[in-house]
């Protein structure tokens, strides 16, 4: 029995609707989120993002603001 998924079809899409400048810049190959996406998302991921604006910082699923 054979359980293989083909990660690369063609079907399969992924839209990256971010904007860079206003969601996000580059910085040595990386995005850097901007607190104002990060505030639109609405919820911390608990990555330590530099521009987290909750509080208390990287706590996952934190929607206090500063």
């Amino acid at each position: 029995m054979s359980n293989t998924f083909n990660y690369f079809d063609d079907d399969i899409s992924f839209e990256d609707s971010l904007e860079e400048g206003k969601d996000y810049y580059l910085e040595n190959g990386y995005r850097v989120l901007t607190s104002g996406y990060l505030t639109k998302r609405g919820y911390c991921c608990a990555n330590g993002c530099r521009h987290c604006p909750y509080w208390p910082k990287a706590q996952k699923g934190n929607t206090r603001l500063k």
